[in-house]
C-alpha cells in the first residue's frame, strides 16, 4: 500500500511540474505572439521571459515555477507522508524539465527546486533562495549560472545530510531523514542534465 502511495505522489508531482507556466505567461503578455520556446534562448524559464517579455513576465514565471515545486511537495506529503513530500518534490522538477506534453523539452528546473526546498527543507531555504535570486539576476548567466546552481545544489545535498545525521530542526518541513539528501540529489542531477543539454544544444547550433 505504501508503494502505491509513493507512486501516486510521484505521478502527482510530475503532473504538477509539467504545468506550462512560461507558456501561459508568454501567451498572456504577448497576446499569443511570443513562444518562449522559439524566442531568445528557447528556454521556457524566468531568464528568457525577462529577456524577451520583460521583468514582470519573468517574475510571474518565477513565482509560478516555484509554486509548482511547493504545491507538489505539499500534496505529496498529504498523499504519502514526509517521504511522499520528497518524492513529489523531485518528481515536479522532473516534470518541469521533461514535460510529456512538450516532447520532454522543458526548463532547467531551478525554480521548481526552490519550491521543493521551501516545503521540504525550509531550514536551508534562505541559502537556496539567495543563490537562486543571484543566479536569476545575472545578465551573463549562461556559463556562470550553471556553476552557481551546482554550488547551491551541492550545498543543498550536503545540508540535507548534515541535518539528517545531526537530527536538527527543520522549521515547518518534515523531520530530516535520508530521503532529504536523496531527493535533493535527484533534483540536482536532473537540473545539471538540463543545463548540460542546453549548453550542448548551443554549441551544436553554433
Amino acid at each position: 500500500m505504501r508503494s502505491r502511495s509513493f507512486l501516486a505522489a510521484a505521478a502527482i508531482g510530475y503532473l504538477v511540474g509539467t504545468f506550462p507556466t512560461a507558456d501561459l505567461v508568454a501567451r498572456r503578455v504577448s497576446a499569443g505572439r511570443v513562444d518562449l520556446r522559439r524566442s531568445g534562448s528557447g528556454n521556457p524559464g524566468t531568464l528568457n521571459a525577462v529577456n524577451v517579455l520583460g521583468a514582470k513576465a519573468g517574475v510571474a514565471v518565477l513565482v509560478g515555477d516555484i509554486g509548482k515545486g511547493a504545491i507538489a511537495s505539499v500534496v505529496g506529503g498529504a498523499v504519502a507522508g514526509p517521504v511522499g513530500a520528497h518524492v513529489a518534490g523531485s518528481a515536479s522538477v522532473v516534470g518541469h524539465c521533461h514535460p510529456v506534453w512538450n516532447g520532454f523539452r522543458g526548463g532547467k528546473g531551478v525554480a521548481a527546486s526552490i519550491g521543493q526546498c521551501l516545503v521540504t527543507f525550509p531550514a536551508y531555504f534562505p541559502i537556496d533562495l539567495a543563490v537562486g535570486a543571484a543566479t536569476a539576476a545575472m545578465p551573463w548567466w549562461r556559463r556562470r549560472a550553471f556553476g552557481a546552481t551546482m554550488v547551491s545544489s551541492a550545498c543543498w545535498v550536503a545540508g540535507g545530510v548534515v541535518w539528517w545525521r545531526r537530527g536538527w530542526g527543520n522549521g515547518w518541513g518534515p523531520r530530516p531523514t535520508a530521503a532529504l539528501p536523496i531527493a535533493a540529489a535527484v533534483s540536482s542531477v536532473v537540473i545539471a542534465e538540463r543545463f548540460l543539454a542546453a549548453q550542448g544544444s548551443l554549441r551544436h547550433d553554433e
